[in-house]
C-alpha cells in the first residue's frame, strides 16, 4: 500500500487529522472470500490503528478489486462498503476538500461500474462548481454556473480538490522522475500502459477538467514520484511502504488549509540497517557479558 498520513504509533507528538492509502491495502483482495476478506481486514486494523477522531481515506487499487477486466460487483461493493467509498467519492473537513476515485473505474468503456463513475464525476464537478459561484471571493475570478442553480452545497467557501488515486494519471514513463526513491535504471525508462500503469490519457484529461484538482497524490508503482500537468497541478506517486516491495519504504506527511498546502516525505529505515542493528546490538550485548564476568 501506498500511505499519505502517519501510523499514529509512528509518533505520539503529531496529531494527524487524517490518513490515506492510495490502494493495494491487499495482496488478493481480488481473490479472497468473504470470511478471508474478514481475516484480512482484522489484520489492517492491528498494523493501521486508527484514534478517534482521525479519518481515513481508502481508494481501491486493483489487488483490492482486481484490474477492471476482472473487477466484480461484490469485491467492489464489499470494499465500499468496508472504506465507506464508492468510484467518485468526495470527502470535505477542515475547509479542505478531497475527491477519492477509484482508476479501474476510469477506462471510459461504458462499463456499469464506469458509467456509474463518470455520473458521481460530474456530481463532484456540479458540487464543486456551486461552491465556487456561492463563495463571493471567487465569483468575481471565473466563470461559474448562476446561484439559482445550485440548491445543495455542503461546504461554505471554495477550495480546489485535492485528488487521491491508486493509478497515477497518464505520463509516459517515469523516465523523468528524480525523486530519491524513483525506480531504479532500467526500469525508469520502461513505457507505460494506459489502464494498467497509469490512467488513460483521454480519461486523465476528463479527471483533470472535471476538478481542477490543486495537488495529486496516486500509488500503483512502488516507486516515489513528482511530475506536474498543465505546468502547475503536482502529482505526488507515493512508493510502497512495505519492504517487500521497495528498498527504502517512506510514507508522506501533507498539511492542507484551504489555500496552501505542504508536503513532505519521511523515510522509513531500510531493512538492512534494522537487521544490522539488531546484529550489532547482539555482539554487543554478548560481549558485554563475557567481558563483565
Amino acid at each position: 500500500s501506498n500511505m499519505l498520513g502517519e501510523d499514529p504509533r509512528c509518533s505520539m507528538h503529531t496529531q494527524v487529522s487524517a490518513e490515506s492509502m492510495k490502494g493495494d491495502v491487499f495482496d488478493e483482495g481480488q481473490w479472497s472470500s468473504d470470511k478471508q476478506f474478514d481475516t484480512y481486514m482484522e489484520r489492517f486494523w492491528e498494523l493501521f490503528y486508527i484514534p478517534r477522531g482521525t479519518k481515513m481515506l481508502v481508494v481501491a487499487g486493483n489487488h483490492d478489486i482486481g484490474f477492471h477486466y476482472r473487477m466484480h460487483k461484490s469485491f467492489v461493493d464489499r470494499f465500499d462498503k468496508t472504506f465507506n467509498t464508492s468510484a467518485v467519492h468526495m470527502k470535505t473537513f477542515k475547509g479542505n476538500t478531497f475527491v477519492l476515485i477509484n482508476s479501474m473505474a476510469m477506462h471510459m468503456d461504458n462499463c456499469n461500474l464506469c458509467v456509474r463513475a463518470e455520473a458521481q464525476l460530474k456530481d463532484v464537478e456540479r458540487r464543486l462548481q456551486c461552491s465556487l459561484a456561492l463563495d463571493s471571493k471567487m465569483t468575481s475570478q471565473h466563470n461559474v454556473p448562476p446561484k439559482e442553480t445550485c440548491t445543495k452545497v455542503d461546504f461554505e467557501h471554495h477550495s480546489r480538490p485535492v485528488l487521491l488515486m491508486h493509478f497515477p494519471l497518464y505520463r509516459t514513463s517515469d523516465s523523468e522522475c528524480s525523486e530519491p526513491d524513483a525506480a531504479p535504471y532500467p526500469d525508469r525508462n520502461e513505457v507505460f500502459r494506459e489502464k494498467w500503469d497509469c490512467l488513460s490519457e483521454k480519461a486523465t484529461e476528463m479527471v483533470l477538467s472535471a476538478l481542477q484538482p490543486r495537488a495529486v497524490f496516486t500509488g500503483h508503482t512502488h516507486h516515489g514520484c513528482l511530475t506536474y500537468h498543465r505546468g502547475d497541478i503536482p502529482e505526488w506517486t507515493l512508493p510502497s511502504i512495505s519492504w517487500r516491495n521497495k528498498k527504502s519504504p517512506s510514507f508522506t506527511l501533507a498539511v492542507f488549509t484551504p489555500d496552501d498546502f505542504a508536503v513532505s516525505k519521511c523515510y522509513i529505515p531500510q531493512e538492512t540497517t534494522v537487521v544490522l542493528i539488531y546484529v550489532t546490538s547482539a555482539v554487543l550485548l554478548g560481549s558485554w557479558c563475557v567481558f563483565s564476568h
